[in-house]
Protein backbone atom coordinates (compact mmCIF):
# COMPACT_ATOMS: atom_id res chain seq x y z
CA UNK A 1 0.00 0.00 0.00
CA UNK A 2 1.33 3.43 -0.92
CA UNK A 3 1.81 5.91 1.90
CA UNK A 4 1.15 9.62 1.46
CA UNK A 5 1.95 12.37 3.98
CA UNK A 6 0.09 15.60 3.26
CA UNK A 7 1.80 18.58 4.88
CA UNK A 8 -0.65 21.51 4.97
CA UNK A 9 1.02 24.89 5.56
CA UNK A 10 -1.39 27.28 3.83
CA UNK A 11 -3.80 29.09 6.15
CA UNK A 12 -6.42 29.80 3.49
CA UNK A 13 -9.62 27.87 4.23
CA UNK A 14 -10.36 26.77 0.66
CA UNK A 15 -6.82 25.48 0.20
CA UNK A 16 -7.12 23.46 3.42
CA UNK A 17 -10.52 22.12 2.37
CA UNK A 18 -8.84 20.70 -0.73
CA UNK A 19 -6.26 19.01 1.48
CA UNK A 20 -9.09 17.44 3.47
CA UNK A 21 -10.85 16.34 0.27
CA UNK A 22 -7.65 14.79 -1.08
CA UNK A 23 -6.94 13.02 2.21
CA UNK A 24 -10.39 11.47 2.14
CA UNK A 25 -10.15 10.53 -1.55
CA UNK A 26 -6.67 9.03 -1.24
CA UNK A 27 -7.75 6.94 1.74
CA UNK A 28 -10.82 5.77 -0.18
CA UNK A 29 -8.52 4.67 -3.02
CA UNK A 30 -6.50 2.54 -0.61
CA UNK A 31 -3.59 4.82 0.22
CA UNK A 32 -2.31 5.09 3.77
CA UNK A 33 -2.72 8.82 4.45
CA UNK A 34 -1.40 11.07 7.18
CA UNK A 35 -2.32 14.77 7.25
CA UNK A 36 0.11 17.01 9.11
CA UNK A 37 -1.16 20.51 9.92
CA UNK A 38 1.68 23.04 9.85
CA UNK A 39 2.30 26.77 9.68
CA UNK A 40 -0.65 29.13 9.23
CA UNK A 41 -2.96 26.14 8.62
CA UNK A 42 -2.94 25.43 12.37
CA UNK A 43 -5.13 28.54 12.86
CA UNK A 44 -7.89 26.82 10.88
CA UNK A 45 -8.38 24.04 13.44
CA UNK A 46 -10.60 26.03 15.86
CA UNK A 47 -12.55 27.45 12.91
CA UNK A 48 -13.22 23.98 11.52
CA UNK A 49 -14.12 22.64 14.97
CA UNK A 50 -16.87 25.26 15.20
CA UNK A 51 -20.17 23.43 14.54
CA UNK A 52 -21.48 26.41 12.55
CA UNK A 53 -18.64 26.20 10.01
CA UNK A 54 -19.95 24.74 6.73
CA UNK A 55 -16.66 22.87 6.23
CA UNK A 56 -16.71 21.45 9.74
CA UNK A 57 -18.39 18.19 8.73
CA UNK A 58 -15.63 17.40 6.25
CA UNK A 59 -12.97 18.15 8.87
CA UNK A 60 -14.78 15.92 11.40
CA UNK A 61 -15.00 13.07 8.88
CA UNK A 62 -11.28 13.23 8.11
CA UNK A 63 -10.48 13.43 11.82
CA UNK A 64 -12.80 10.51 12.67
CA UNK A 65 -11.23 8.47 9.87
CA UNK A 66 -7.90 8.82 11.69
CA UNK A 67 -6.24 10.63 8.79
CA UNK A 68 -4.90 13.59 10.79
CA UNK A 69 -1.50 12.73 12.25
CA UNK A 70 -1.50 15.96 14.24
CA UNK A 71 -0.54 19.60 14.25
CA UNK A 72 2.73 21.43 14.68
CA UNK A 73 3.29 22.36 18.32
CA UNK A 74 5.42 25.45 17.57
CA UNK A 75 3.11 26.81 14.88
CA UNK A 76 0.01 26.17 16.99
CA UNK A 77 1.60 28.21 19.76
CA UNK A 78 2.72 30.96 17.36
CA UNK A 79 -0.78 31.17 15.83
CA UNK A 80 -2.26 31.26 19.37
CA UNK A 81 -4.36 28.13 18.86
CA UNK A 82 -2.41 25.63 20.97
CA UNK A 83 -5.23 25.22 23.51
CA UNK A 84 -7.81 24.78 20.74
CA UNK A 85 -5.67 22.18 18.96
CA UNK A 86 -5.24 20.28 22.23
CA UNK A 87 -8.99 20.56 22.93
CA UNK A 88 -9.60 18.93 19.53
CA UNK A 89 -7.55 15.96 20.69
CA UNK A 90 -4.98 16.37 17.93
CA UNK A 91 -1.46 15.13 18.59
CA UNK A 92 1.06 17.93 18.89
CA UNK A 93 3.97 17.10 16.60
CA UNK A 94 7.33 18.50 17.67
CA UNK A 95 10.14 16.08 16.84
CA UNK A 96 12.14 18.66 14.83
CA UNK A 97 12.85 21.62 17.10
CA UNK A 98 9.16 22.01 17.91
CA UNK A 99 7.93 21.21 14.38
CA UNK A 100 7.00 17.93 12.64
CA UNK A 101 9.86 16.31 10.78
CA UNK A 102 9.40 15.31 7.16
CA UNK A 103 12.37 12.96 7.44
CA UNK A 104 10.43 10.76 9.85
CA UNK A 105 7.74 10.23 7.21
CA UNK A 106 10.28 9.67 4.43
CA UNK A 107 12.05 7.06 6.57
CA UNK A 108 8.71 5.31 7.07
CA UNK A 109 8.15 5.10 3.32
CA UNK A 110 5.76 8.01 2.84
CA UNK A 111 5.67 10.22 -0.23
CA UNK A 112 5.34 13.84 0.86
CA UNK A 113 3.01 16.35 -0.72
CA UNK A 114 2.94 19.93 0.55
CA UNK A 115 0.12 22.41 0.32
Amino acid sequence: MDKIALFAFNGEMMCFVHVLLNAKDLAKQGYQVQLIVEGAATALIPQLADPTNPMGDLYCQVKEDGLIAGACRACSAKMKVLDAVEAEGLTLLDDMMGHPSMSRYLAAGYRIITF
